[in-house]
């Protein structure tokens, strides 16, 4: 058996979070078990590659799960929080997206992973199959590892490629951790497709509005991308993360979000006039299928419903494309079984962070920066018992 003063389990943001903050700051001895062939794998893929690790909206609303207050005193004091792992500059988008400048990923990654080798933490690539009440760490190799603090970041259950295929949360339960329902969120809506058959591969900007029972419940603007089997597109990802778990849903999609309805009328009106087919009322104005896509729908050439029907688009969801395809997963493990400094309320010296609890955040930076937020307050938690 060897022994550490602080095993963290999952080398992922969280764990490296965590293990660079506590490495930087004290002489401990530290190993990440990590049960990939790479560390960080899923920091590289986020933001499409560029690495989007915050938002400068950083308010609690964006978050989603239990104890929002614990939430927002970890999370929500310096959207730029998270950068301060790294040597980089960063800046923001239009949209408040935080990327680093040189708007690679891969580079944050390859910055973490050298100051954990510059600060000696050792790296053990082995899944950890059992943890038990003493912190003795039990890994698939046959090894077995004794630490004074252990930290779960073995995230959740979504994409199962970088080895989070939600089979880690046995390593709580098993000492008595419940773990809340889990869904996939920011995921691909399935939805009934009569109306958007003619449509697949096409993007347009869109705002998007989530509903259930009719009541709107959160909307984004941004990318939509029409599917053989639904939809896709940032703005789609931000709205599952509201009805993932819910029943009786659907979106609507307002195409051209800038120009208001009696603009639209009234060029359509002027088009009628020009003796314009009924088909091409909405050319150039609208993607040529997507126009055409609306006024099948409507049914006739009735300038105030081809307008309505622009404006509010809508689609029943019947489902997403699970967690294979979400970023993040929506639950976890219980946060009234966790103390304000993240430990364990039935194990001593049990740690969390990162998504393996039941917080997930919207589109847009904000699960990264939980990891590297919840990480770096376990690190410090841990730091002032020494």
């Amino acid at each position: 058996m060897e022994n550490f003063d602080a095993v963290i389990i999952g080398g992922g943001a969280a764990g490296m979070a965590c293990a660079v903050s506590l490495a930087k700051n004290s002489k401990l001895k530290i190993a990440i078990v990590e049960a990939g062939d790479r560390l960080g794998k899923k920091i590289a893929a986020t933001g499409n590659g560029q690495g989007n690790v915050s938002n400068v909206d950083m308010r609690v609303e964006h978050f989603h799960g239990g104890n929002s207050e614990l939430v927002n005193k970890i999370a929500c004091n310096d959207p730029y929080e998270g950068t301060h792992l790294f040597d980089c500059l960063f800046s923001a988008d239009d949209r408040g997206r935080i990327y680093p400048s040189g708007r690679q990923a891969s580079a944050l990654n390859d910055c973490l992973i050298l100051k954990l080798n510059n600060c000696g933490v050792k790296i053990i690539y082995s899944k950890a199959i059992k943890l038990t009440k003493d912190l003795n760490v039990f890994l698939e190799n046959g090894k077995t590892l004794f630490a004074t603090y252990v930290v779960l970041c073995t995230g959740g259950k979504a994409q199962k490629q970088f080895k989070t295929d939600g089979s880690a949360y046995l390593l709580a339960t098993a000492l008595g951790h419940s773990v809340t329902k889990l869904y996939p969120s920011l995921v691909q809506l399935k939805t009934i497709t009569t109306h958007i058959k003619t449509l697949r591969g096409i993007r347009a900007d869109c705002i998007v509005t989530a509903l259930i029972e009719g009541k709107p419940v959160k909307s984004a603007r941004g990318d939509v991308i029409f599917t053989e089997y639904g939809v896709s597109g940032n703005a789609v990802f931000t709205v599952s993360a509201y009805i993932s778990d819910c029943q009786k849903c659907e979106i609507s999609i307002e195409f051209l979000p800038d120009i208001d309805k009696n603009t639209i009328i009234n060029n359509l009106k002027t088009r009628k006039e020009n003796k314009t087919a009924t088909g091409e009322l909405l050319s150039g104005t609208l993607h040529n299928q997507i126009g055409r896509a609306i006024i099948s729908r409507v049914g006739s050439d009735d300038v105030q419903k081809i307008a309505e029907m622009l404006k509010n688009f809508t689609l029943p969801v019947v489902g997403t494309l699970g967690f294979d395809y979400a970023q993040v997963t929506k639950g976890g493990i219980d946060m009234d079984e966790v103390t304000c400094e993240l430990e364990s309320k039935l194990v001593k010296n049990l740690f969390f962070a990162g998504e393996i609890l039941d917080v997930d955040g919207d589109c847009g930076g904000y699960n990264l920066h939980w990891a590297f937020t919840s990480g770096k307050a376990v690190a410090e938690n841990i730091l002032k018992r020494l």
